[in-house]
């Protein structure tokens, strides 16, 4: 991606909200109030505009997962970016949505009530110890958010990402990893 007339600015420091990666970045535009400037990634290209210290869009939540179903992929992708347009309210909708996901991809049938989704990975042990009280507090958050005026605010939404991440990485992440190191060396 080429920027037209991008240029030199004040070097500034950040986490690409579009890819994550830290970025020290001196090339963007800037405004003639220097407090507003559109830096651009050296790493994806894409802009992150700033004004006084907010950032748009904002670091992401979370890390990227491996080996995660491409609908689940998705819908954890939008709760990152949900939360890195402050859009937490929405963050904290897909997140519950994610466990409807999980539960069908592991054989839940679909359809069922989210309170039977929950049950299901549960009783077939998705859940890790201790772990149940995490995904209520999910359903919770996601029944405020969805059936109640109430708004979601960046703590709540930081939190079921970063529960979301650990249970994405212990249903498939950790799995694969585990067969995939104890396939035997290839000969040579």
């Amino acid at each position: 991606m080429t920027w037209v007339n991008a240029s030199k600015i004040e070097t500034r420091k950040y986490l690409c909200g579009h890819c994550s990666e830290p970025i020290c970045s001196e090339i963007g535009y800037q405004e003639s109030d220097p407090w507003n400037r559109i830096y651009i990634c050296h790493n994806c290209g894409k802009p992150t505009y700033f004004s006084q210290q907010e950032q748009v869009p904002g670091p992401l939540v979370g890390a990227t997962i491996h080996k995660v179903p491409a609908d689940i992929d998705k819908l954890y992708g939008e709760a990152r970016r949900s939360f890195g347009v402050s859009a937490f309210t929405a963050s904290v909708m897909a997140c519950r949505k994610i466990i409807m996901h999980i539960a069908v991809s592991r054989g839940a049938e679909e359809g069922l009530s989210f309170l039977k989704y929950v049950e299901y990975l549960s009783d077939k042990g998705f859940i890790p110890p201790d772990g149940k009280e995490w995904v209520d507090h999910i359903r919770t958050k996601g029944n405020e958010a969805n059936h109640e005026i109430k708004i979601m605010g960046a703590g709540d939404a930081e939190d079921l990402i970063i529960f979301i991440e650990g249970l994405l990485r212990f249903i498939y992440e950790f799995p694969s990893r585990i067969k995939k190191s104890a396939q035997p060396p290839k000969a040579v």
